[in-house]
């Protein structure tokens, strides 16, 4: 009778760890803070698998994978520090495929008295600091410098421009105040108050997001799923609406 209840309680045991919920840890670029939630709410809803966000530049992203954080899905903003990973021999081979291409705006907020129509505005005595991501790290801010660059302004902007260390926090120094404009995401403002100026996308490279499931995964088959999901017709047209651009197949 005791080897039976211990057999029927191993069992039950057994039946209660597979039974419990995944949590899948997903390492996103700042980029996706208001539209992966969202994403990640209407999987939740089809899968049962939960999801949990830690949002950064993708440089430092990275190099937290690089140092062995369990990260189950790796949504990067741009394809370099996902090819870094891949020749370290980091990434589940075969993972990864591109999922969004982003746009970079100059965004004001909407009570501010500026009016920019373009990035020469911000040589203007007005304009006194100007927030993008560090170029470093976060490729929204290597976008940035390249357009300022093209356009004949980085040296020039020098004295105005404030580092954030990544593109939300670009954002939150805007529309707090404390700085009177900033290079960032289109899709961290296209469904908010304020003002944006879509910059052109010949004055950059294109910001080519690329999605991976780093090889520490624990959950792969639901990390799978959920990349399956994120660049199937539901994922994308939740992106769509946020202002992101679709990758050609």
């Amino acid at each position: 009778m005791a080897v039976l209840l211990q057999g029927l309680f191993a069992f039950w045991l057994l039946a209660l760890v597979a039974a419990r919920p995944v949590t899948l840890v997903v390492s996103a670029a700042s980029d996706l803070a208001f539209a992966l939630p969202e994403l990640a709410a209407r999987f939740t809803q089809e899968s049962g698998v939960q999801v949990l966000f830690n949002f950064g530049s993708t440089g430092q992203l990275a190099q937290q994978i690089e140092r062995g954080a369990p990260v189950d899905l790796f949504l990067a903003a741009n394809a370099a520090f996902v090819e870094r990973l891949e020749a370290q021999g980091l990434l589940l081979p075969g993972s990864q495929r591109p999922y969004a291409i982003g746009r970079l705006v100059l965004w004001t907020r909407p009570d501010s008295p500026l009016v920019l129509a373009g990035l020469a505005d911000l040589l203007k005595p007005q304009v006194r600091r100007v927030a993008l991501a560090n170029p470093d790290h976060a490729p929204y801010g290597v976008a940035a410098r390249e357009a300022l660059q093209a356009a004949g302004l980085w040296e020039a902007l020098q004295d105005k421009l404030i580092l954030a260390e990544n593109v939300r926090q670009a954002w939150q120094y805007a529309a707090t105040g404390n700085v009177d404009a900033a290079l960032i995401a289109l899709s961290l403002v296209v469904s908010r108050p304020g003002r944006w100026w879509l910059v052109p996308e010949h004055l950059h490279r294109p910001i080519l997001q690329v999605l991976a499931i780093p090889k520490a995964a624990r959950h792969v088959p639901q990390a799978q799923r959920l990349a399956a999901f994120i660049t199937g017709p539901q994922g994308q047209a939740v992106l769509r609406r946020y202002g992101f651009g679709i990758p050609a197949p």
